[in-house]
């Protein structure tokens, strides 16, 4: 059963999705790490229930991941339409201003650099907006890959412990718990 820390930091209210799901891991790790081993064998002794509850946390997060990924997509768009809309705005502003000054010539080649120079900085500005909110997403996606990542590494590692221990052809004793880990672990053999 995981720590009266773990047990808080699965279930604090508020606590960020990814470093929850990354904690997850790391106590799973740890199980394993600290598990005692069989006499005679290289097999460890893990508790069913405890890694259970943190696996079954672990699939609890990941579509909260997920969520987290769409929104951030979601608000990159928004930034989007509203750099768009400020640009068109800022369009329109600048033509307004240069129907005004339509009577002089000075005046009127002065509105069109004005124009030019406000369209270029809005344009500048989308442009920069853009390239900020494609950068945060690749961000959010570059830290979800790791924690993916990690996830299937930990898994990995599991398996090619359950692949070493049998194939030393060691006989386990422990009857059923086996039977159920390998239909846990070995979901992909059957």
């Amino acid at each position: 059963m995981p720590d009266n820390d773990s047990e808080e930091r699965l279930t604090a209210p508020g606590a960020e999705v990814s470093l929850e799901l990354a904690e997850i891991l790391e106590e799973l790790v740890g199980i394993v790490e600290r598990a005692r081993s069989m006499p005679l064998s290289s097999s460890v002794i893990i508790g069913r229930e405890e890694v259970l509850e943190l696996l079954n946390a672990g699939r609890e997060a990941l579509p909260a991941e997920f969520q987290l990924a769409r929104r951030v997509l979601q608000d990159r768009e928004e930034v989007r339409a509203r750099a768009m809309r400020e640009a068109d705005e800022l369009l329109d502003e600048a033509r307004a201003q240069a129907a005004h000054m339509v009577q002089r010539t000075e005046i009127v080649r002065q509105a069109r650099n004005n124009a030019e120079r406000i369209l270029a900085d809005a344009e500048a500005e989308s442009r920069r907006i853009r390239h900020e909110a494609d950068d945060y997403v690749d961000r959010k996606l570059a830290a979800f890959e790791i924690v993916l990542d990690r996830t299937i590494r930990t898994v990995q590692a599991g398996r090619d412990r359950l692949s070493v221990s049998e194939d030393d052809g060691e006989a386990d004793e422990l009857g059923e718990m086996d039977a159920a880990e390998d239909a846990f672990f070995d979901q992909d053999r059957q």
